[in-house]
């Protein structure tokens, strides 16, 4: 009878356990699901707000893309400003070609002495935004003329072609973007890296390149000489007509883990040194992202100072709702960062 009575009380006993199990992996499944709710619908917009003061300067966050800039230029213009900031730390990796146009190498003395071969690899290491149908195409010449179309892929590769010819023959290598295009998938753009023959010789885009917007004939043209993405939006504002005196680039030093913090700190040193009247400050950044720029100025810059922020349209990394959610993800995970490191600033 005992025996029996134990049997019973353990099937009890584990039928409880059961329950309990299942209760405790319905909460974790609907919590989970409240939290993807959350990231998907909710919190964008809570990172992604706007809310300007009156003000005369505009700061730019110079990593923001060209279709963004555009963008500023007309808040500059539409709203009064004195000056327009262009922020950002060290260029590393890859030249953004996000309009339709021509990225050029000029080869110079890498290859001018160069007669080893008769046939020659070339190589572009590049990627594309999006991926399948929505692949950036761009056209490779050489010296003008085409050896190569490419529909290059997310994944990060060198697309490569032999060449015959004499390398010390080259004057230039083009790379020609030409299905630039925005929808409901996201925005088409290219990433490219460096030209590279016969496996030895790298001619990376920095301080070797400038991008044509449009036709070759176009008198776009930005030259890639710059170190720092500052310097890289400045030259695109200038490039669409903006005054050299109102556009003024300030470079943080820092790694990619503090762009925000490094750029916050580099404006706020320029303005000490600076004699401008401060009426109040706009700040322009990309999507989720201007939740952390917004604290970090207001953390960094005079309290007395007016500080506003201007969210953009992501259009780059919203193409799809998984890069959705890895980007609120990122970008909920470097709020929670920034405010840890801010409050001991």
């Amino acid at each position: 009878m005992n025996c029996y009575l134990c049997s019973k009380i353990f099937l009890m006993r584990k039928k409880i356990l059961g329950i309990k199990l299942l209760l405790i992996i319905s909460l974790i499944v609907l919590l989970s699901i409240l939290l993807f709710v959350s990231l998907v619908f909710i919190f964008p917009d809570y990172l992604s707000k706007t809310e300007k003061v009156n003000a005369n300067i505009l700061v730019v966050e110079g990593w923001i893309p060209s279709y963004a800039l555009d963008m500023a230029i007309k808040e500059f213009e539409n709203d009064g400003y004195d000056l327009i900031i262009t922020t950002g730390i060290k260029i590393a990796g890859y030249y953004q070609v996000s309009m339709d146009g021509y990225l050029i190498f000029y080869t110079g003395n890498s290859v001018r002495d160069n007669e080893n071969f008769d046939i020659n690899d070339v190589e572009v290491d590049a990627y594309s935004e999006l991926n399948g149908p929505n692949a950036a195409h761009f056209n490779l010449y050489i010296n003008d003329s085409l050896i190569k179309d490419v529909y290059a892929t997310t994944r990060r590769k060198k697309y490569e072609v032999n060449w015959k010819g004499k390398l010390s023959s080259i004057d230039s290598v083009m790379v020609q973007f030409d299905n630039d295009m925005r929808n409901k998938e996201g925005d088409r753009n290219l990433y490219v890296k460096e030209i590279i023959f016969n496996h030895q010789i790298h001619i990376p885009f920095q301080n070797n390149s400038e991008y044509v917007i449009g036709t070759l004939d176009s008198n776009r043209r930005i030259k890639n000489n710059c170190t720092y993405f500052s310097e890289l939006a400045r030259n695109f504002l200038l490039s669409k007509g903006l005054d050299s005196s109102s556009v003024i680039s300030v470079p943080g030093n820092g790694g990619r883990g503090y762009r925000t913090l490094s750029s916050a700190i580099a404006f706020r040193d320029w303005l000490k040194v600076s004699d401008i009247n401060v009426k109040g400050i706009n700040i322009i950044t990309l999507g989720a992202h201007a939740k952390r720029s917004w604290m970090t100025y207001r953390k960094v810059l005079n309290p007395s100072y007016k500080i506003g922020i201007i969210s953009l349209p992501d259009y780059i990394n919203y193409h799809s709702r998984r890069s959705k959610l890895l980007k609120i993800t990122r970008e909920t995970v470097g709020i929670i960062y920034y405010w840890i490191i801010l409050n001991f600033y």
